[in-house]
């Protein structure tokens, strides 16, 4: 817990960094670490965040956090679970911030019922690009950009400080993995329990699948509960959690495991470095197994070239990483399935049902809706001489067809015109000219798209 004076002491050095950086040039966060999947621009001058990576203030009974916005949701469930609370959607992953979820959008199983981390925040704190630290509310004067700021990935400026709700949670998590028979089949299921709330007579708290094959889908249905009757399950050791979705019809986590059980593994991604070998698992340290190592792995791969000399002895002509997660409404979600498999090919897949109760100019889905997020990461073969990119511009073009989105965490390919469609252009230009008019930070195309 950092407490107010630690916070202003953190806040104010922050504001000193940005003051000593030249008039004109553009500027962003000083992070080390990132769980983006494109890359960024060296030169961009870097704002000192030290001090702004922890929980302010929990209160137990107006069931809030003050939390700056550096801070880990590790940190930050760490600090709530011993209160028998938790944030309303914690992303899967540790190392990912909350001030970069609401920023950049993170999602859960409890989306189906929560929405998205943003539509938790009762207030920010945001530095702006002209150097002021501007608190904002859905209903003040600076509720224009309380509503641009999800999905704007720092282009309107960073969260220092975010209010949330948080939510009573019991020990543990009850888990029933059924079957689907096909992508139909899963369809009518979810929308069945994003309605009722329920599965043949159980509450369900947690809604989650994961696609093994057009024939082979499960739902992950949970629900919390202190009734847990078995000795919960862990996946942090030799045991893998996306393997026992095919084996067990049934599963029992503490609330802590239940949150973290897909960090261990990267989701399945962590077999790309062999951590999946039962022999190298059990030498592999079990704090070097998470998400954040694997991320700087694939770092180091980009650097030395191993996995592109790896392809040269296989005589492999050409890859193109895929790693993209995308929103489609629930009933276009069969037409998607069927189109990624022909055209890309990539298994599993992971699904995550949501709604968001209004809507947001920077991501617009319609309020009430539901929707699916389709997670796939990992690489293709493509052709020697195929276009940069070529498999994710046809994924942009099939998404935008069936009337979804793409998350902007990865690589994307759109023209200027269609993006600024897309994600809220408008909306964006007006709270820029409010807030930096002097354009020092990087439009969101200019970082999505261009990679600056």
């Amino acid at each position: 817990m950092r407490g107010w004076q630690a916070h202003h002491i953190a806040v104010d050095r922050l504001g000193e960094s940005f003051g000593r950086i030249p008039a004109g040039d553009r500027v962003r966060l000083a992070k080390k670490t990132s769980n983006l999947f494109r890359p960024r621009d060296a030169s961009i001058s870097g704002l000192d965040v030290s001090g702004l990576d922890g929980v302010i203030e929990i209160d137990i009974n107006a069931l809030t956090a003050d939390v700056q916005g550096m801070c880990t949701y590790e940190h930050l469930v760490a600090e709530t679970l011993p209160r028998g609370l938790m944030p309303y959607v914690v992303p899967q992953l540790k190392t990912i911030t909350l001030g970069g979820a609401v920023t950049g959008l993170g999602i859960e199983s409890t989306s189906f019922r929560s929405g998205l981390p943003h539509e938790s925040v009762l207030e920010m704190d945001i530095l702006t690009g002209s150097g002021q630290i501007i608190t904002a509310t859905p209903d003040n004067d600076h509720a224009d950009l309380f509503d641009a700021f999800p999905n704007s990935y720092g282009s309107l400026g960073y969260a220092t400080r975010l209010k949330i709700k948080l939510e009573k949670v019991p020990a543990g998590a009850a888990l029933r993995h059924i079957r689907m028979a096909d992508a139909a089949s899963a369809v009518k299921t979810i929308e069945a329990i994003a309605d009722s709330g329920e599965w043949d007579g159980v509450r369900v708290d947690g809604l989650d699948g994961t696609a093994f094959s057009p024939d082979e889908i499960y739902l992950t249905l949970a629900n919390f509960t202190n009734d847990v009757q078995r000795r919960p399950s862990d996946y942090t050791g030799q045991q893998i959690y996306y393997k026992s979705i095919q084996r067990r019809e049934t599963d029992a986590m503490t609330m802590e495991q239940y949150i973290w059980r897909w960090d261990t593994d990267w989701f399945w991604c962590s077999g790309a470095f062999g951590a999946q070998n039962r022999w190298l698992r059990r030498i592999w340290p079990r704090r070097w197994r998470r998400s954040d190592v694997y991320h700087r792995l694939v770092a180091l791969d980009e650097k030395i070239g191993l996995s592109r000399l790896i392809d040269r002895i296989k005589k492999v002509p050409g890859r193109e990483r895929v790693i993209q997660d995308v929103e489609v409404p629930v009933g276009r979600l069969p037409e998607f399935l069927e189109w990624f498999d022909a055209e890309v090919g990539m298994r599993p897949v992971w699904l995550c049902p949501l709604r968001t109760t209004r809507a947001w100019p920077v991501y617009p889905l319609e309020p009430g809706a539901t929707y699916v997020n389709a997670g796939f990461w990992g690489t293709v073969e493509v052709p020697a001489d195929a276009e940069p990119g070529s498999v994710n511009r046809r994924i942009e073009e099939a998404v935008q067809r069936m009337g979804g989105h793409k998350s902007l965490y990865s690589e994307a390919f759109y023209d200027q015109d269609t993006f600024e469609q897309m994600y809220g252009g408008e909306t964006l230009a007006a709270a820029r000219s409010r807030y930096d008019p002097d354009g020092r930070l990087s439009t969101l195309y200019e970082k999505a798209v261009r990679n600056s």
